[in-house]
């Protein structure tokens, strides 16, 4: 990979520095509209997905009111609900970044006047936001085959999409650090595949954080999955309320903070391994 000379870094005003970004977020967005296909049969798999949790739940529940004070609508709603913000905060393509080491694109992502990282979590978030117009049609469906319910409270209706805001940051983040294996690795399908799945089961998409044993529930408490899924859903459904609510924004907005530098020092090392193999 021959890797020119990355220009100076030049302090931007806000609205350019936000219109770049706007660019590649646009650029990533159109991109992902011409996976017709793989986008129609990941949103078949949703139904799918959110039809088997609902007939697994009720089987689960076997006629009984509640479990462990938890009734079988509260049980659909939230396969539904996480299923259905899944398929917005992750998307079947976590990070361009592999592709674009592969195929030498780093290079002139270099020549650019914005950041690497920058660049590549815009364009994450525009691919994630194409999810966006084939999610309102499904939407309906979705709730036919499982179940929807109001917020809990007028609280979890306005905390809700802060919490899914922050859910689609750390798992874009996480993406991003992924996608930045490939520096060293080149190749990082073998590793997003074992990603997907602890990510998935550790993040409550599957299992709610309340049915998991006590070890895994710690497990999961511990990680930053359980913020991309469970967190926006149990604000929504009035699983976590008062106090809660701003104690789980607050875990989100650190593990937003510690993986923002964790990938800014692993960009810092990734960038000097470009340079000294193009120099």
């Amino acid at each position: 990979m021959t890797a020119p000379t990355a220009p100076a870094a030049v302090r931007q005003p806000p609205r350019t520095w936000l219109r770049a970004h706007l660019a590649c977020a646009r650029m990533e967005f159109r991109a992902a509209l011409t996976y017709r296909t793989a986008y129609l049969s990941s949103f078949a798999m949703m139904l799918l997905q959110i039809w088997l949790l609902t007939v697994v739940w009720r089987a689960f529940y076997d006629g009984r009111a509640e479990v462990d004070g938890l009734g079988l609508a509260t049980m659909t709603a939230y396969a539904t609900l996480t299923t259905l913000q899944y398929q917005l905060v992750s998307p079947w393509r976590s990070s361009p970044i592999d592709q674009r080491v592969r195929e030498g694109k780093v290079a002139v992502d270099l020549l650019r006047p914005v950041g690497f990282p920058g660049q590549m979590l815009a364009g994450q978030l525009g691919w994630a936001s194409a999810a966006v117009p084939v999610l309102v049609v499904a939407l309906p469906f979705a709730l036919l085959i499982g179940a929807g319910r109001a917020p809990a409270s007028a609280a979890a209706g306005f905390a809700y999409p802060v919490a899914l805001a922050g859910a689609l940051l750390v798992n874009q983040l996480l993406g991003l650090l992924l996608g930045m294996v490939s520096f060293w690795t080149l190749e990082v399908s073998g590793a997003l595949m074992a990603y997907r799945f602890v990510a998935q089961f550790f993040s409550g998409a599957l299992v709610p954080l309340w049915f998991m044993p006590g070890p895994v529930r710690a497990a999961a408490e511990w990680l930053p999955f359980q913020a991309t899924a469970y967190t926006p859903a149990a604000v929504y459904l009035g699983e976590i309320e008062g106090a809660g609510i701003a104690a789980a924004l607050g875990v989100q907005l650190a593990w937003i903070a510690a993986l923002g530098a964790l990938a800014a020092f692993v960009w810092s090392r990734a960038r000097r391994r470009v340079m000294s193999q193009g120099g």
